[in-house]
């Protein structure tokens, strides 16, 4: 009776595409497929095959092989599949030519990431930014949209027109992309006095990779309610809030998680919100320890502060979701090397402890050890605070 009067749509259908190359292993080929298939999900899109094909270059015209984009296509028949994601940024002739041949739509990863930031963007800031890094990525890919008049051809006729419409098109997108930098400029002036606004408080902000549990960090610390929620990207604004510890007032920023592979549009779009990273006395990068390849995350973090000016910053690490953490025990008599999933959380603590100076290992969601992280802030934002004023008796 439940299944007849539910009338909500079904999601859309997709088979997830990446390929095996110089630069990636069969392994981390899954691990990303496994990403995209969350991108997938979080966008709406239900996966319905996985395919992978080994090759050193990617094919000019159609990007995989043509042997296993025939496999895809008799996948995508037999199950009335609805659109293929590639899990690579796409030419805008390899887009073409793989919707020709599998007569279903084709998404990108960076297409995909854009439709999730789209969906999410709340505030006039972040749908500006979004809006500017879609136009950016459509107008190299503008013929695309009109393959329909190669249908219609038949001959020469239709040919200038539909030229003269690209041209038109372009003309507008570029015209549209440079008002939204101008709408950038402005908006982005207005968050640079807000900044200033908040005087010489020392600042926190919150980073690490997507998902890992920063806004519900924030919320236990700033007793917030910030929006939290078990997909990518849930945060795309930056929040701030006055945070005190003890008698020490501070400022705490969330901001959008990073990702691997993620699209250079919208970095640049984005820039203004990592100025909250840039701007920052003190960062906590937080970690889903739980995660099988969370140093790998680590390592796409600190590459992305690195680019944006701020790898030189404090930093308090903040392994999370520990009551997520699992770990497989070796027998004593086995001699094969120890791999991540056979070291406990003891393990990664006494390693992690010793190679970094602030080292915390909390379960936000549960509250665990929150209150050691709170003793940990508190040290870092004093140091900072005496510093800078050197007079001031609140800490005394």
């Amino acid at each position: 009776m439940g299944d007849y009067w539910d009338h909500r749509p079904q999601p859309e259908s997709a088979v997830l595409v990446g390929v095996i190359g110089q630069e990636q292993t069969e392994e981390e080929t899954t691990e990303y497929l496994d990403e995209l298939a969350f991108l997938a999900k979080t966008a709406g899109v239900a996966p319905a095959g996985f395919f992978t094909q080994r090759i050193d270059t990617p094919n000019p015209k159609t990007f995989i092989g043509t042997g296993k984009l025939q496999e895809i296509k008799s996948f995508v028949q037999e199950n009335e599949i609805d659109l293929a994601i590639f899990d690579d940024e796409l030419q805008p002739t390899q887009l073409r030519n793989i919707e020709r041949e599998l007569k279903i739509r084709i998404l990108d990863r960076t297409n995909l990431i854009l439709d999730i930031f789209a969906q999410r963007a709340k505030t006039s800031h972040a749908k500006v930014q979004v809006e500017l890094a879609q136009y950016q990525y459509l107008l190299p890919r503008l013929t695309r949209m009109w393959t329909h008049l190669e249908r219609q051809r038949g001959g020469i006729g239709l040919r200038g027109p539909g030229e003269t419409e690209i041209e038109t098109d372009r003309r507008i997108i570029r015209d549209k992309i440079s008002r939204l930098k101008d709408q950038l400029v402005k908006i982005d002036r207005q968050m640079s006095n807000q900044r200033k606004n908040r005087g010489k408080m020392v600042q926190v902000a919150l980073v690490g990779y997507t998902n890992v549990g920063k806004s519900t960090l924030m919320n236990q610390l700033s007793k917030s309610e910030v929006f939290a929620e078990n997909k990518l990207f849930a945060t795309l604004d930056t929040t701030v809030r006055k945070v005190v510890i003890g008698n020490l007032p501070f400022l705490m920023s969330d901001t959008v998680g990073f990702i691997r592979k993620l699209p250079t549009h919208l970095v640049e779009s984005f820039k203004s919100t990592l100025d909250e990273t840039r701007e920052s006395d003190v960062l906590v990068h937080v970690v889903d320890i739980s995660h099988s390849n969370y140093e790998e995350h680590i390592g796409v973090v600190e590459k992305t502060l690195e680019e944006l000016g701020a790898g030189e910053k404090p930093v308090i690490m903040v392994f999370n979701k520990i009551d997520n953490f699992s770990y497989v025990k070796k027998d004593d008599d086995d001699l094969t090397p120890e791999l991540r999933e056979n070291l406990s959380l003891d393990d990664l603590r006494k390693r992690w402890t010793n190679e970094r100076r602030n080292v915390v290992f909390i379960s936000a969601l549960k509250k665990e050890n929150i209150d050691h992280l709170k003793d940990v802030l508190y040290q870092s934002v004093k140091e900072i605070h005496v510093k800078r004023y050197p007079y001031n008796d609140l800490l005394y």
